[in-house]
């Protein structure tokens, strides 16, 4: 409810301004270049390439467990230490490894910079000049995370983004 006031007010304000919106939908616009549709396929093949090397790595440390389990009743205090030790290591590296695919500031992240950013960024570009040509102080991305209760098909603008980038 806050969130549907907050909205109206910002709408409404915007209109007592006399301020021209328009209205985008950055999903449909990327779902219709091919190259963003590459990007998205070659990213979906890293992932589960490198989730895959993780799931096995993972299956490797639970053998370990299970055959330290198994093994533990006759081990000397000293082996039963050192296994430990290894399954411990072992858990730290998987640990190490996720974090350098899927982390942060990890390759996945690193990859769709690289794959992602410049489409998105044409994508950008490209609103930004609609905007300053037709007269729009504010352009709405209704893909995101904002709602956009009703908007007029004249103010919708995604279909003339897409032939301005060529698509």
């Amino acid at each position: 409810m806050k969130r549907f006031l907050f909205i109206f007010s910002f709408l409404f304000s915007v209109a007592l301004n006399a301020q021209k919106v328009g209205c985008v939908d950055t999903k449909y616009i990327l779902d219709h270049i091919p190259d963003y549709k590459t990007a998205q396929t070659k990213l979906e093949q890293i992932s589960a390439e490198w989730q895959k090397e993780i799931e096995v790595k993972k299956a490797s440390i639970d053998q370990m467990y299970k055959n330290y389990q198994a093994d533990k009743i006759l081990l000397s205090q000293e082996m039963r230490l050192k296994k430990e030790q290894e399954i411990e290591k072992a858990e730290k590296e998987l640990h190490d490894l996720q974090e350098k695919y899927f982390g942060i500031d990890g390759e996945l992240f690193k990859e769709r910079e690289k794959l992602v950013k410049p489409i998105q960024d044409k994508v950008f570009n490209a609103v930004k000049q609609l905007a300053e040509s037709k007269g729009y102080t504010l352009i709405i991305d209704k893909a995101g995370s904002t709602s956009v209760l009703y908007i007029s098909s004249k103010n919708e603008h995604s279909n003339d983004i897409l032939k301005q980038l060529g698509y």
